[in-house]
């Protein structure tokens, strides 16, 4: 998902104030803050005015966010939203996000070529990944070293690599990472790390993009930022001074000590790396267009399209799979099915006998759980030999909107049970589902996942659905899809795709439309639970937005 920006430039910290009781220091500290001032002021008038309407960086901590998803520019915001498929009808990955390196000294202007480049490729899904995230966790003494500007920050030893690239790995592959959140005021890494998922276009931004034979081999175009060593040095004395309250003598200091060697050492040398290099940075809006046109370019021919009617007769007069258990019809789950799908029943009994279903589906689902024996003792001192689950935690995700209406059957039957959302809906031009949004719990890999949708039909936007859980790492075979009425063509399509997740529903009808709407069906579920008007067409809730 698209992060808020952060520049990867060197963190530092503040020098330490002199004592309160230091009276003899306090005219000089005076005097310092004075002529600092000053030295800012005179520092703006050698760079262009900022925007008026952006507000001063002031950040102590890198910034590597999933959460709100959207990006904010200058001009608009731009929301993480509209994911087309990344995988084919195996259920696997078809292609991989496109990702850029974005080099170049510190205080070059990556950032704001970063963000240059997302507004005008105008794309859903980008991911904005920054170098700062990855400093390596300091020692004692490189701490106190980094507290007197004595640790160098522009070396390529003062980032953990390993951890970039087995990071930038999993992105380009569709998959679920964590990325550290780097505290520049304490020089370590918080305890709580970023979740990013999602890309159709990753952009790496860093002093040290280009140092790593591996990680190279993972950007699919590299760009160089290079900007003048004057307007860099005055930027990074402006930052310092106005954000980080430093003083000029110590930025000067650490700029010759380090950032300077290093840029002439490690950063300059990697510009003959770059597929290209953009002079004056955010300046260069010619260089800037020319990279939107060839990443568009670049995204087209790894464009994916769906065949829905190859999708719907791949697996025609096939058995159904074995991973699919249906619920007994007895006379009365076949008498709540004949009043749910009768036209005339009104919205209330609607209601009441779905959820009737829903509660009967979710105990029977919950029969396929592994359970392991155990000996309590009764009230009058006795052992008894029963069962208990044998997993960690067990978590429903509804596909929105009509899974929703299945979390409180699921409430009602497992305790303290952990609730996620997926929202998928039809692109109308092309017709394929897409990933809009996602809520999901933390640590969800480890637990068994109730995946909730009332009607199943062509299965789509429930591959998709199982697709973002095994790329949030939940094993397939801990994944149960749960439905009220699937057709057989969506039941085919799943089991296809992921063999081992268990699919268990009330009833499966045997065919779909020209249009993908279940024969004979229940309607649009969703419209008739919540009392919303139907389409015009009368389309089922998978026409509406991709409920499965």
């Amino acid at each position: 998902m698209a992060a808020p920006l952060a520049s990867a430039d060197t963190p530092c910290s503040p020098p330490p104030s002199p004592a309160a009781g230091d009276g003899a220091e306090r005219p000089a500290a005076m005097s310092e803050a004075a002529c600092e001032d000053r030295s800012v002021e005179a520092l703006d008038r050698l760079l262009p005015p900022m925007g008026a309407g952006r507000s001063p960086r002031k950040r102590t901590t890198s910034q590597c966010k999933s959460e709100p998803p959207l990006l904010r520019t200058s001009k608009r915001t731009i929301y993480t939203a509209g994911r087309p498929p990344w995988y084919n009808e195996h259920g696997t990955q078809s292609k991989e996000a496109f990702a850029i390196g974005l080099g170049g000294g510190s205080a070059s202007g990556k950032t704001t070529v970063a963000r240059m480049i997302i507004e005008a490729l105008d794309v859903p899904w980008v991911v904005l990944l920054s170098m700062d995230s990855f400093y390596k966790v300091l020692t004692r003494q490189q701490q106190e070293q980094a507290a007197l500007n004595n640790y160098n920050f522009d070396h390529p030893d003062a980032f953990d690599f390993d951890l970039i690239v087995s990071t930038l790995q999993k992105l380009k592959q569709g998959k679920s990472v964590k990325v550290p959140v780097y505290d520049f005021t304490t020089h370590s890494r918080k305890k709580d790390w970023k979740t990013l998922y999602g890309a159709n276009v990753i952009i790496f931004e860093g002093i040290m993009a280009f140092a790593d034979k591996t990680l190279l081999e993972l950007l699919d175009m590299k760009i160089f930022v290079d900007t003048d060593s004057d307007i860099r040095l005055v930027r990074r004395l402006r930052r310092d001074i106005s954000e980080r309250g430093r003083d000029i003598a110590g930025v000067i200091k650490q700029y010759n000590k380090f950032v300077k060697p290093a840029f002439d050492q490690y950063i300059q040398p990697t510009m003959r790396l770059a597929d290209i290099v953009v002079p004056r940075g955010s300046g260069n809006t010619v260089a800037i267009d020319l990279i939107v046109q060839h990443v568009h370019s670049q995204l087209e021919e790894r464009k994916l399209r769906w065949d829905l009617a190859a999708l719907a007769s791949a697996h025609q007069c096939h058995p159904l799979p074995q991973t699919l258990s249906v619920l007994k019809s007895t006379p009365q789950v076949r008498g709540m099915h004949t009043i749910i799908r009768d036209k005339e029943t009104s919205r209330d009994e609607f209601i009441f006998y779905s959820k009737r279903l829903m509660r009967l589906l979710i105990e029977h689902a919950l029969s396929f759980l592994p359970f392991q024996g155990c000996v309590v003792q009764t009230p009058q001192g006795q052992d008894y030999a029963g069962k208990c689950y044998a997993g960690k935690q067990i978590t429903g995700v509804s596909i929105l909107r009509a899974g929703e209406t299945m979390e409180p059957a699921l409430r009602a039957v497992c305790k303290d049970v952990r609730i996620g959302t997926i929202l998928i809906q039809t692109n109308q031009l092309t017709g394929e589902p897409e990933l809009h949004y996602l809520r999901l719990p933390k640590d969800i890999s480890d637990d068994h996942v109730i995946l909730m949708d009332c009607t199943v039909s062509t299965g789509a936007a429930a591959m998709m659905a199982v697709r973002v859980l095994l790329d949030h790492d939940v094993p397939e075979d801990k994944i149960f899809l749960l439905s009220l009425l699937m057709a057989e063509m969506g039941v085919h399509s799943v089991a296809y795709a992921f063999p081992r997740v268990r699919i268990i529903t009330t009833a499966v009808d045997k065919r779909v439309n020209d249009l993908f709407r279940i024969i004979p069906g229940i309607g649009n579920f969703g419209d008739r639970y919540f009392g919303t008007d139907a389409a015009p067409d009368g389309s089922d809730e998978e026409e509406v937005a991709w409920t499965s």
